[in-house]
């Protein structure tokens, strides 16, 4: 008989209690499918006191969470306590140093100390395994490191923080404004009281460097990722993209480039024909471009506690198996270096929106402008206010000029777009967002 994989447990928050419950649950189910028996005999959490709903008769309460890495009697250190930092980083860094297998669903951990910890495992012997960590429930990363090893990829983007598509589904559905979208979602418990690290465009960046080092075999890196967040969304935006056959989404996008790796998180109109436009409410998706093989499309669950502890019982049944990753894929030793691609090189089609001053000469100084840059316009749409029928004081009130360019570069369209305001042609800041294509 083959001895049981002994677990250990550090955080009993909604995930490391489904976890428990998951193990308990499945017991025959995992014991079958990974040839042993999986058993928590040891845990740990700031409260000992705290009603979790779950059984711990029989399980170890350790004092804290480097006591539980360090444990004589656990094989698998499984760390749900989140954050960078410590205490969670000492005991990883425990746990493999022991020789123990890590499976952890701390995505900011991984972003920021992946490759020191990847290095300790492959030195020590112990997996580092940490599907939870990018879209829960989606099996994105053994998809990438493992699924489609014999894979060049070429891009891989997605929609990986529920939080803003659920707040850009509610603006397109509903025509509510950010700020109210947010504060329903805050409500709802889908964002956090200060929502900065989704909607400002972090979380998303810290998952997409994860993704990135697997899909072509760089060094994790969060500060080469181009971040911006989606709080400048208006509803006129969702409804301009509508009409133009597009819809709007906070995308991770990793891409191979003539000029390297590409890293880039912002909101991004895709046609409404992809699959990663259907993607709505609080569901995340991925989608891997690999040579030879038609777009892959992975939708689910991005977050919760149910989504969350899946991923991470799978991975313990991996640890039971014992097989033994790469935790990204490759050697370390074989990551390549990369850094920040400069976003005024990048390339592709772009939206813009103005607020255009109503008097002759708007419409050529712009043109102007934009044909001194290159830019070659797709087409263009203007939306008069009030139905064309002029302000009753007679003041000339802006009109809404919608652009939508073909392939250009990103300096030129900041560069054009400087030039007229400077000019003085048009109101307040112009509204960019970039065009993903399938």
């Amino acid at each position: 008989m083959v001895a049981p994989l002994k677990v250990g447990i550090a955080g009993l928050g909604t995930v490391g209690a489904e976890v428990v419950r998951l193990i308990e649950a499945q017991a025959r189910v995992l014991a079958g499918r990974s040839g042993r028996g999986i058993r928590v005999v040891a845990v740990t959490a700031r409260s000992k006191a705290k009603k979790r709903g779950i059984d711990l008769r029989g399980v170890e309460w350790v004092r804290d969470p480097m006591a539980l890495a360090t444990h004589p009697g656990i094989d698998c250190f499984v760390e749900l306590m989140g954050g960078a930092g410590d205490p969670a980083l000492s005991a990883v860094e425990a746990a493999l140093s022991a020789g123990k297998s890590v499976v952890t669903a701390n995505k900011a951990l991984l972003a920021k100390h992946g490759l020191k910890l990847a290095k300790a495992a492959e030195k020590h012997g112990g997996a580092l395994n940490y599907e939870a960590a990018v879209g829960a429930a989606i099996p994105v990363i053994k998809t990438l490191r493992e699924g489609l090893a014999g894979t060049g990829i070429n891009r891989v983007y997605g929609i990986l923080n529920g939080t803003c598509n659920y707040i850009l589904t509610r603006m397109e559905q509903e025509g509510l404004s950010f700020a109210e979208c947010l504060a329903d979602a805050q409500r709802l418990g889908y964002a956090e009281a200060n929502p900065s690290f989704d909607v400002d465009g972090h979380d998303t960046a810290q998952k997409l460097a994860i993704l990135a080092s697997l899909a072509f075999g760089t060094k994790v890196a969060q500060s080469a990722v181009y971040v911006e967040g989606i709080s400048s969304i208006a509803p006129e935006d969702l409804r301009a993209a509508a009409d133009l056959g597009y819809r709007v989404k906070l995308l991770g996008v990793a891409v191979r480039t003539a000029k390297g790796i590409e890293q880039r998180v912002h909101p991004t109109m895709v046609p409404k024909s992809s699959s990663i436009a259907q993607v709505m409410g609080v569901t995340n998706a991925v989608t891997i471009d690999g040579e030879g093989i038609p777009p892959i499309t992975l939708v689910g669950p991005g977050a919760g506690g149910a989504a969350t502890a899946s991923a991470v019982v799978a991975d313990i049944a991996d640890v039971a198996r014992g097989i033994r990753a790469n935790p990204f894929g490759r050697p370390i030793s074989q990551l390549r270096d990369t850094k920040k691609a400069p976003m005024e090189r990048h390339e592709g089609g772009y939206y813009i929106r103005l607020l255009a001053r109503d008097f002759p000469g708007t419409a050529a100084a712009i043109a102007t402008r934009l044909a001194e840059q290159k830019i070659s316009i797709e087409s263009i749409v203007q939306r008069h206010p009030n139905g064309g029928v002029a302000p009753e004081n007679g003041k000339a009130v802006p009109v809404p000029v919608i652009l939508i360019t073909y392939a250009t570069h990103e300096d030129a369209v900041r560069r054009a777009l400087a030039a007229v305001q400077k000019d003085k042609v048009i109101s307040g800041r112009p509204q960019v967002i970039r065009i993903e294509k399938n």
